[in-house]
């Protein structure tokens, strides 16, 4: 049995890849990463700590169209920083990225850095997603506070971003937030990075910051605005499992209108069967058309 496992470059991540290596052993086991551009640059020390430790290579998975692997040029490219959906970056440097390296490497299995904490979010991304992803994490009863645990017990620090307040190890000025906590925690320690993002999304004309209940952009955020602490933003690991929780919505919708659309079209003798109608609207409303 093979199995991928996709590695973020977080503490979660890593522990899932040691779980994983404990069950099946280094002989069925990959690790892959999506390289992005704008993460920490001391994210590829931990990579290469963990992968010492593990006596595993972690292989780069690339979306051709995006070789710098940059979230700066998607945006550039896609005119906007975050979707309905979820954030263009996450659709093409991860999702896409992983989907490209699945076109030429057969696995049986996937696993990913879900915690204890996070099952609902992993039944989502099973509904929304795919179902032949193994919850390691999950199973062994594992907190993100526990991954943290491990990774220390094993001599290796971790991302230098988790020292500054950082709830994760993703790409400093994250897209998907909007806290105001977060965005003048990147203005305090990351200057330049709050102002590439400033205005950047100045000009595709994106309030990243929420303030007050209200939508604005980041260079109308106060210096002193805060908002909800950062522990408790349940901001996870940046992966393709990041849009879960919403494309988990518009799936419930698809079903919905499925049943809908089946019954009435069954009134009118229609043709169609309910499993084939169920089919096409999943797919409809799983098919990121961002």
């Amino acid at each position: 049995m093979s199995v991928a496992v996709w590695f973020s470059n977080g503490a979660a991540s890593a522990a899932a890849l040691k779980l994983a290596i404990d069950r099946f052993g280094l002989d069925q086991v990959r690790a892959i990463n999506n390289p992005v551009a704008e993460e920490d640059e001391d994210n590829l020390r931990f990579q290469r700590d963990v992968s010492d430790w593990l006596g595993i290579e972690i292989e780069q998975a690339f979306n051709p169209r995006y070789p710098d692997g940059s979230a700066v040029s998607v945006w550039g490219v896609r005119n906007g920083m975050s979707f309905r959906h979820g954030a263009p970056c996450t659709v093409h440097l991860k999702k896409e990225a992983r989907q490209h390296w699945e076109s030429v490497n057969k696995v049986d299995w996937h696993v990913f850095g879900f915690t204890a904490e996070e099952e609902t979010r992993h039944d989502r991304f099973i509904l929304t997603e795919r179902d032949n992803v193994l919850p390691l994490l999950i199973e062994a009863g594992m907190t993100k506070s526990d991954c943290a645990d491990l990774i220390a017990g094993a001599g290796i620090a971790l991302p230098r971003v988790y020292a500054e307040g950082y709830p994760n190890a993703n790409c400093i000025g994250c897209v998907k937030a909007t806290s105001a906590t977060y965005w003048n925690l990147v203005r305090r320690t990351r200057p330049e990075v709050f102002r590439q993002r400033a205005e950047q999304s100045s000009q595709l004309g994106v309030r990243l910051a929420r303030y007050k209940g209200k939508r604005i952009f980041l260079d109308e955020l106060p210096e002193n605005a805060v908002g909800r602490p950062l522990k408790t933003l349940r901001m996870p690991e940046c992966g393709i499992h990041c849009g879960a929780q919403v494309m988990a919505g518009t799936a419930f919708v698809a079903l919905a209108s499925a049943w809908v659309g089946y019954w009435f079209g069954f009134m009118r003798g229609a043709s169609v069967t309910e499993d084939t109608h169920i089919d096409r609207l999943r797919q409809q409303e799983t098919s990121h058309d961002l």
